[in-house]
C-alpha cells in the first residue's frame, strides 16, 4: 500500500510590536512590519517538534515549542519539521517573544484548527505574563487590552492612522524584559497614575480624531520611562529631542529600542534619531516601519 502523502508545507508569519506608546504600559501595543517567520512541514510519527532555527541563536526557552504545547496539552498530534527566520531582534524591545508565542499558536491552528480569540489571548498573557504584545501579535494593528479579574483578556482595536510611521533604533545591547521590570516601582503616586490615565485616553483620542498637534504630549509618560533612563543607553537623549517633524518619542516596550513617530521626511527623522545616539555615544540599527493591519 503507497504511503499516505502529507500536506504540503505551510509558512507563518507573525509580526514585531511596540508596546505602552508612552503612558499605556501594559495596555497599549501596536503590530509593525518586521516578522517572524516559521515553515511548517509535517513527517513521520506524532508528539514531536524538531526545530531549526537556521543561524539564529536561542538563549532562553523556545517559546514556540512553549506556545504550541500550551494549547496542545495531552492531545496527540502529527510530528513536524519547523524551520524559523526572523527580522525581529531579540531582547529589543520589539516583541520577539510574544510573536514566538504566537507563532505556537498559530501551528497549533495550522493542524487542529482556528481557535477562540480570547482562548488565544488568555494562554499568551499566561505565558508572557502582560497582555498587549500577544494581542498585537494575534490580531494586529493597535491594539488596547486589560485583564479581567479571572485572568482573562479584553483586547480591542483601536485606530492607527496609515499615514503614521514608526522610526525605531535599536541599540546594539540586548536588555531580558525581567530585568527592565525590576527598576519599576511597585508603587506610585496618584498623581502619577492620573497622569498616565489621562494620557492615554488622550493618546487614543487623537490618533482617532487625527489631531497630531498633541501626540508630543499624549505620549509622554511618567509611570516607567523614568525608572528605566538608568538602564536603557540613549532615552534621556531621545526623550528630550525636539523636531518639527517628529510627533512623539518613547521607549519602545521595556527596551532598549527607542521610537518616534513621524509623517513627513522620515530618512531626515531617521537620521535625527540615530545623529542624536551617536552623540550620546550609542551605536544602533534604525529601521523605518509602517503599521500591520492584520494577519499575514
Amino acid at each position: 500500500m503507497a504511503k499516505r502523502a502529507h500536506p504540503r508545507p505551510v509558512t507563518i508569519a507573525v509580526p514585531a510590536s511596540i508596546a505602552n506608546l508612552g503612558p499605556g504600559l501594559d495596555t497599549l501595543a501596536l503590530a509593525v512590519t518586521l516578522f517572524l517567520r516559521v515553515r511548517v512541514r509535517r513527517v513521520e510519527g506524532v508528539n514531536c517538534l524538531r526545530f531549526d532555527f537556521g543561524k539564529l541563536e536561542l538563549a532562553g526557552d523556545n517559546l514556540i515549542d512553549m506556545g504550541f504545547r500550551r494549547l496542545a496539552g495531552a492531545r496527540e498530534f502529527p510530528s513536524l519539521d519547523i524551520e524559523v527566520e526572523t527580522e525581529i531582534p531579540l531582547r529589543s524591545g520589539l516583541g520577539s517573544s510574544s510573536a514566538a508565542i504566537v507563532a505556537g499558536f498559530r501551528i497549533f491552528e495550522s493542524l487542529f484548527g482556528p481557535q477562540a480569540e480570547e482562548t488565544l489571548l488568555t494562554a499568551g498573557c499566561e505565558l508572557e505574563g502582560h497582555p498587549e504584545n500577544v494581542a498585537a501579535a494575534l490580531l494586529g494593528g493597535l491594539v488596547a487590552c486589560c485583564q479581567r479579574p479571572d485572568g482573562s483578556v479584553i483586547a480591542l482595536p483601536a485606530a492607527w492612522p496609515r499615514e503614521l510611521r514608526i522610526v525605531v533604533a535599536t541599540p546594539e545591547v540586548e536588555l531580558e524584559t525581567r530585568k527592565s521590570r525590576e527598576v519599576l516601582p511597585q508603587t506610585v503616586p496618584l498623581a502619577t497614575a492620573v497622569s498616565n490615565v489621562q494620557r492615554v485616553a488622550v493618546l487614543l483620542e487623537a490618533l482617532r480624531a487625527r489631531k497630531y498637534d498633541v501626540l508630543a504630549e499624549a505620549f509622554r509618560d511618567c509611570l516607567h520611562q523614568p525608572s528605566r533612563r538608568g538602564i536603557v543607553p540613549g532615552l534621556d537623549r531621545l526623550l528630550g529631542l525636539s523636531h518639527r517633524d517628529v510627533l512623539g518619542v518613547f521607549l519602545s516596550g521595556s527596551g532598549p529600542s527607542l521610537a518616534a513617530v513621524a509623517r513627513r521626511n522620515l530618512p531626515a527623522v531617521e537620521a535625527l534619531i540615530a545623529g542624536a545616539l551617536r552623540d550620546a555615544g550609542v551605536k544602533c540599527q534604525t529601521r523605518i516601519l509602517r503599521a500591520h493591519a492584520g494577519r499575514v
